[in-house]
């Protein structure tokens, strides 16, 4: 048997929202330990994994294509090179989606974390992987990533992956970017939320078109099989845990009262789902697999 025969198919997947067709692509996955969880013992972590036959935290990582009104937009660029080999897939998934990179007008990043804007720019030779995008944000992320005095205060590995990567990633795009101050809309059907808390501009995406919706949450959970149950837990990745917390709430509260289709970066692939009240936390229930749009 070759390998041809028993390759995974590209990580692509198409849902339309109206007239608005949202694509999610892969980037692969990053596994770690429970020990980054806030607010839960270690044993629990693991309990509640394997119950949902997990043998540990792996943590997906995805993206979006967006293509609205004859543009379109990426939200988050993957981890490129900076993180582990079983990530770093997603530049490869957007071109398997029949996307040229140069034809990306919009790049909507919900934060600046290696995972999500570490694909934005090959830093062998500088050049940009979206060439004719413009790069949008929320004012917070810059600001925050280019304070030195906030870059001292941090760990070595904080330094390194989350201060130094953010500035080698977006100065190339300093003469093409926009960065957003409140709730606006940011691209043709696009409204940007903001859910801060993750990190101090941390930001959810909500698309509508005909009459549908769907909520692109970002980071709102990292571990789905635990922080949906109990979204008081955190992880050591959230720059402002308890503003984490609330947002986590807040925003499991909207989806949950208005039926919300959600998808995010961190959910199982292709992560469109529902949110539903169980017991004192949620359940996420993910849409089945549909052959066509």
């Amino acid at each position: 048997m070759s390998n041809s025969q028993i390759a995974q198919i590209p990580g692509v997947y198409h849902r339309k929202i109206g007239e608005i067709i949202v694509t999610a692509v892969s980037d692969g996955y990053l596994d770690g330990d429970v020990s980054v969880l806030r607010n839960i013992d270690e044993n629990d972590a693991m309990a509640m994994l394997k119950a949902n036959f997990r043998k540990g935290r792996r943590t997906f990582v995805n993206g979006f294509i967006i293509r609205s009104k004859g543009r379109t937009a990426l939200v988050e660029t993957g981890s490129g090179n900076y993180l582990l080999p079983t990530a770093g897939k997603l530049l490869s998934n957007v071109i398997a989606a029949g996307v040229d990179p140069k034809e990306i007008d919009t790049v909507l990043l919900t934060h600046m974390h290696p995972d999500h804007s570490a694909g934005l720019t090959n830093m062998a030779d500088n050049s940009l992987y979206f060439p004719n995008a413009e790069l949008v944000a929320h004012e917070n992320e810059p600001k925050h990533w280019q304070d030195d005095s906030a870059m001292a205060r941090a760990d070595d590995r904080a330094k390194k992956l989350y201060f130094q990567a953010a500035r080698e990633q977006i100065t190339p795009y300093a003469k093409q970017s926009r960065f957003f101050q409140k709730d606006e809309e940011v691209f043709p059907g696009v409204t940007a939320l903001r859910a801060h808390g993750h990190t101090p501009g941390h930001t959810c995406y909500m698309i509508e078109s005909g009459g549908e919706s769907l909520l692109i949450w970002g980071d709102i959970v990292h571990v789905p099989e635990i922080q949906t149950a109990r979204p008081e837990v955190a992880i050591a990745f959230d720059t402002d845990i308890e503003a984490a917390i609330a947002s986590r709430r807040r925003i499991f509260d909207m989806a949950e009262q208005d039926g919300l289709l959600v998808a995010g970066m961190h959910l199982h692939f292709p992560t469109f789902s529902h949110l539903v009240k169980s017991g004192e936390g949620y359940s996420l229930i993910p849409e089945p697999w549909a052959h066509d749009m």
